[in-house]
C-alpha cells in the first residue's frame, strides 16, 4: 500500500509540476505577445507536451508564416524518408574520341547528379584539391595521359534553372544565394577580397578572388569604406541586362584584404576547368581562353564514379550549418529520382504528395525552393510540428536530432531572414517530459537579436 501510495504521489507531482511549468510559460507568451516590438507582427506557436500528447500552445498554428530556414526539417526528413540515410551522390568520367598511346583524341566529360560537396572544405575527401587529384587519378589508370580535347560539364540530368522562383536579386550573387546545378563546386562560392581606403566615404577596391580566377565573373566596385569596426555590409549584385555586376554597400575602413563570399556564375564549368588545367598543367585562365562555348556530347564511354558522403552527414551540414545550396540540391534530387524532372517545382510536388498521407495539406507547406531563401514560402507552426513528431518515430532520427543545432540549450533549428525570426526543436522540459514545438514570427520591430533573446527566455522556461 505504502509503494502504491508513493507511485501515486510521484506521479501527481510530476504532472502538477509539467502544469505548473506550462502555466508559466502560457503566462509568459501572453505578455511577449503584448510587447512593442510585436504590435504589427504575425506570432505562430504550437508546443505540444510529447508525454502527455496534450498541446500546450496552439496560437495561430494553422496561419501560414514565411518560415526562413525552419522550412530545412522538412526537406531534411522528406529527403531522409524517401532517399534513405545511406544516399550517395554519384558523378561520372567519360570520354569521347579514341585513345591513342596514352593521348585522348576527344574530350572528357563530367556527369554531375547534384553532389552538393564536390569542392567542400567540410570533408577531407570533397576537398577541390583532393577531388582534383582523384580524377586525376582516374584518368590516368584508364591509361590517358594526354587530351586533344577539351573537359565539358554535362549537367543535361535536370533542367536549366539555376535559381529558384523567388529569389531575390540582393540575395543571389551572395553565397548564401547559390543554386543548385547538377555538377556543383566548392559549395558554389568564390570569396572576393576588398581594400578599402583610409577615410570614410574613400572608394573601395576589388583587389583578388579565391579562385584567383572565376569563369563569367565580372565586377564593378561601388562600396565605400565606413567606420571602423562596421563590419560587413556589402552585397554582390549579378547582372541584370548588363555585362557587369555591381558590388555595393560598405566596408571599414584600413582593410587591405576585407573577404565577402559569392555564388560561381558557372560552377560546372569552373570545375571542368579547373580540371583541365591541372591536366595540362597550364593556368585556368590560359584555357578559359580558348574554351568553346557549346559542345556535344556525342557518345559518351564512362570510366569512373565518383561517390559523394552518405546523405546522414550531408543532412548533418544541411541543418547545423544551415546551406542553403545543400537544400536546392536536396528538392532536386527528390524531383529527378521520383518524377524523373531535375527541377524545383517538381521537388515541391514530390514532397506535398509525401506530407499528405501523412496528414499536411499542401496549402500548410506552400513552399517554393528547398531552403527557406524565399520571403514568399508559407509554412504553418501546426505543420512543421507535425513533421518534427514524424521524424521522432523514425530509424534514421537519431542523425536527424544529432543534426539539429543546439541553441540555448534547446535542440533547434533556427530561421532568418528580413522581418523573420523562427525556432523549431525539441525541448527536454525541466519535469523530464518532452515537447514539440515550432516559434515563428513575422514582420517584428526592433532588433533581430533582442527578438531572439526574448524567444529563447520564453522557450527556457519550459
Amino acid at each position: 500500500m505504502k509503494k502504491l501510495f508513493l507511485f501515486i504521489f510521484v506521479l501527481y507531482s510530476s504532472v502538477s509540476f509539467s502544469q505548473n511549468y506550462e502555466q508559466q510559460f502560457n503566462a509568459a507568451f501572453r505578455n511577449l505577445t503584448n510587447d512593442p516590438s510585436f504590435k504589427h507582427a504575425t506570432i505562430s506557436l504550437d508546443v505540444i507536451n510529447t508525454t502527455s500528447g496534450k498541446t500546450v500552445t496552439d496560437v495561430n498554428s494553422e496561419v501560414g508564416v514565411a518560415p526562413a530556414s525552419c522550412q530545412k526539417v522538412i526537406t531534411a526528413s522528406t529527403a531522409f524518408a524517401l532517399l534513405g540515410h545511406d544516399y550517395r551522390y554519384k558523378t561520372t568520367i567519360g570520354y569521347t574520341g579514341n585513345i591513342v598511346n596514352g593521348v585522348l583524341n576527344g574530350n572528357l566529360i563530367l556527369k554531375g547528379s547534384g553532389d552538393p560537396t564536390l569542392g567542400s572544405w567540410r570533408y577531407d575527401e570533397t576537398k577541390e584539391e583532393n577531388v582534383i587529384a582523384d580524377f586525376k587519378g582516374a584518368i590516368s589508370r584508364k591509361g590517358i595521359h594526354a587530351i586533344t580535347g577539351h573537359v565539358f560539364a554535362d549537367e543535361s540530368l535536370w533542367n536549366s534553372e539555376e535559381t529558384p522562383d523567388g529569389w531575390i536579386w540582393q540575395d543571389i550573387g551572395n553565397y548564401y544565394g547559390a543554386g543548385a546545378r547538377p555538377l556543383n563546386w566548392r559549395e558554389n562560392q568564390y570569396d572576393l577580397y576588398l581594400k578599402s581606403g583610409n577615410q570614410i566615404g574613400d572608394p573601395v577596391a576589388i583587389v583578388g578572388t579565391k579562385p584567383s580566377f572565376v569563369y563569367g565573373l565580372h565586377l564593378k566596385s561601388k562600396v565605400t569604406s565606413a567606420a571602423k569596426g562596421s563590419g560587413d555590409n556589402n552585397y554582390i549584385y549579378l547582372p541584370l541586362g548588363d555585362e557587369y555586376g555591381y558590388v555595393r554597400g560598405t566596408t571599414p575602413v584600413d582593410e587591405n584584404h576585407f573577404t565577402i563570399s559569392g555564388s560561381l556564375p558557372k560552377p560546372g564549368i569552373e570545375l571542368a576547368l579547373t580540371l583541365e588545367a591541372a591536366l595540362k598543367n597550364e593556368p585556368v585562365e590560359k584555357i578559359a581562353a580558348t574554351y568553346p562555348k557549346k559542345f556535344n556530347l556525342h557518345e559518351t564511354k564512362v570510366f569512373y564514379t565518383y561517390t559523394s558522403p552518405l546523405l546522414d552527414s550531408i543532412i548533418f551540414h544541411f541543418l547545423r550549418r544551415s546551406i542553403n545550396l545543400y537544400g536546392e540540391a536536396l528538392i532536386k534530387t527528390l524531383a529527378y529520382n521520383f518524377t524523373n524532372v531535375g527541377a524545383t517545382d517538381s521537388g515541391v510536388n514530390v514532397i506535398h504528395r509525401f506530407w499528405k498521407d501523412k496528414g499536411i495539406e499542401p496549402y500548410a507547406i506552400n513552399i517554393i525552393d528547398g531552403s527557406g531563401l524565399s520571403p514568399s514560402n508559407r509554412v504553418t507552426t501546426k505543420a512543421l510540428v507535425t513533421v518534427m513528431e514524424y521524424a521522432r518515430k523514425q530509424k534514421w532520427f537519431p542523425s536527424f536530432y544529432e543534426a539539429l543545432p543546439t541553441i540555448s540549450g534547446i535542440k533547434m533549428k533556427s530561421g532568418s531572414i528580413n522581418g523573420v525570426i523562427s525556432y523549431t526543436g525539441y525541448i527536454k522540459g525541466k519535469n523530464n517530459d518532452q515537447y514539440t514545438f515550432s516559434f515563428v514570427i513575422n514582420n517584428y520591430d526592433g532588433s533581430g537579436n533582442e527578438v531572439r533573446h526574448k524567444m529563447w527566455n520564453l522557450l527556457g522556461i519550459l
